[in-house]
């Protein structure tokens, strides 16, 4: 992954501009960080909304909206843009970033995977597209509120898009850390989400990881999936797997996930920036993935069909 500083160089402005663009689970946490501290977003979305609402241990915060729906309606572009939505919503989110980006914009990519500059760098020609690992657990409700399970963080690249990150993040509910190995940090949470996607074959949350032979396979899973990151790059232990698994396992049995939810839906699945990029990646390299290569067909046909 690049992890080079883009040219020009980013100047932090005194007070950024920000924007979030999908005010959903991932959005709407960093929307109610920004709000808290009188750093309020504009907020950008296919659902109008009067306002946001965040709860988290501490109670209950409200952002006000409203969600404008209209990218023809954007007053110009801002400084800087928190895309929220999932990856297979790009396309979809194309005009907003066409209003909302400049030359000097810094895009910070809220999604999964290790592919988040490919991927978006052709919607924002020009401005800088800074990926990051979110680690918070946050879900929508039925009603558009968001719970958050508990304390937000953001990993960023080291570089002045992070910085700038950093900066508008700081003393809010959502800490961010400035990574030097950003490629290792990536790695290990996609490889983590990686194996969330078993939940979606089963249609079971986090309690399933406790059955004695879901945590075998679970385990070669984990295996395959670093060593592929680790041909890629990364720094990763051999612990990972089992520090994987085990974190799962202390996870209340009704946990989710992103994509399991999306399963429940009948929505679209993230299926191969999640999963088939550590096919696509082992077969680049000549690494066996037999369990990916019965995963991934399994997941697309959930995800897209036909039937």
């Amino acid at each position: 992954m690049a992890q080079s500083d883009p040219s020009p160089e980013i100047s932090s402005p005194v007070h950024p501009t920000i924007a979030v663009v999908g005010p959903g689970a991932i959005g709407t946490t960093v929307a109610a960080a920004l709000h808290e501290v009188g750093r309020t977003p504009r907020l950008y979305g296919r659902t109008a909304r009067d306002e946001l609402e965040l709860e988290d241990a501490r109670g209950t915060l409200v952002v006000p909206g409203p969600v404008e729906t209209d990218p023809a309606a954007v007053p110009g572009p801002v400084d800087l843009v928190f895309l929220a939505v999932k990856s297979t919503q790009n396309e979809a989110a194309a005009p907003w970033l066409a209003a909302l980006c400049r030359p000097d914009t810094v895009v910070c990519v809220l999604q999964n995977g290790v592919e988040q500059e490919e991927i978006v760098s052709p919607l924002v020609p020009g401005s800088t597209v800074l990926p990051a690992v979110v680690w918070f657990p946050a879900e929508a409700r039925p009603d558009g509120s968001v719970w958050l399970r508990g304390k937000a963080r953001l990993s960023v690249p080291a570089t002045d898009g992070g910085r700038l990150v950093a900066d508008v993040l700081r003393d809010t509910l959502c800490a961010v850390e400035l990574a030097e190995d950003f490629t290792s940090v990536a790695w290990r949470k996609l490889v983590q989400n990686a194996f969330a996607g078993l939940m979606v074959l089963t249609g079971r949350r986090s309690g399933m990881f406790r059955r004695d032979d879901i945590a075998e396979m679970s385990l070669a899973y984990l295996r395959e999936c670093v060593e592929v990151a680790r041909a890629e790059g990364a720094v990763l232990d051999e612990g990972v797997p089992q520090e994987v698994l085990t974190n799962f396992q202390a996870h209340p049995t009704d946990l989710g996930t992103s994509i399991l939810a999306d399963r429940v839906a009948g929505r679209p699945l993230e299926w191969d920036i999640r999963n088939g990029v550590v096919q696509r990646r082992g077969r680049a390299r000549g690494i066996p993935t037999p369990i990916s290569d019965l995963l991934v067909p399994l997941l697309a046909a959930a995800s897209d069909g036909p039937g």
